[in-house]
């Protein structure tokens, strides 16, 4: 009696064991498959994020670019009105005007290749191919900003500038937000 008594004690304890030991196995088994697969599905393209990088850059090069351009817009336009008005400007600074009139448009010039560049880009590989519809028509509004400031219309040219800068943020939102 006391035998089995011993036998059925030794029994139940080993039990309890291979149990325990079992089931720390299977946990650790499982962990390891499922962040495996997760990390390897939830992470886009190289080529996507990549241009998600390139659209955060000309949203802020826009950005930049419009906190700059008001104030310059308005004294340009500012001078050229008191021009019109009196004959009696100093020659130098008419001449100060006309270089800050070249030098925005030069900038307003480069600000647009980096557009099109982008724009291109989207256009050109397939995986960027479903952004397009958000980004498509900024290299065209980049040279309405530009063909208003050879107008003479600087003030006017922040509009169009302003509607790149909202379909840069609106593709950035499209796009995964992933590290590079």
């Amino acid at each position: 009696m006391k035998f089995t008594r011993y036998l059925v004690l030794a029994l139940a304890v080993t039990a309890l064991f291979s149990l325990a030991a079992y089931a720390q196995k299977t946990s650790a088994k499982r962990t390891t498959k499922a962040s495996t697969t997760k990390s390897a599905a939830a992470l886009p393209p190289l080529d996507v994020r990549a241009a998600r990088v390139k659209v955060s850059n000309q949203q802020t090069n826009v950005g930049l670019f419009l906190e700059r351009l008001g104030p310059i817009a308005q004294a340009i336009e500012a001078l050229d009105a008191e021009a019109a008005a009196s004959k009696k400007l100093k020659q130098e600074s008419l001449d100060k005007n006309a270089a800050d009139k070249q030098k925005v448009i030069a900038a307003i010039r480069g600000l647009r290749e980096g557009m099109v560049k982008l724009e291109s880009e989207f256009r050109v590989k397939p995986v960027l191919k479903k952004y397009l519809p958000t980004i498509q028509g900024i290299s065209e509004l980049a040279g309405q900003a530009e063909t208003s400031a050879i107008a003479g219309k600087f003030v006017a040219s922040n509009v169009p500038l302003r509607t790149i800068q909202q379909k840069l943020n609106d593709t950035l939102a499209a796009m995964p937000n992933a590290e590079l």
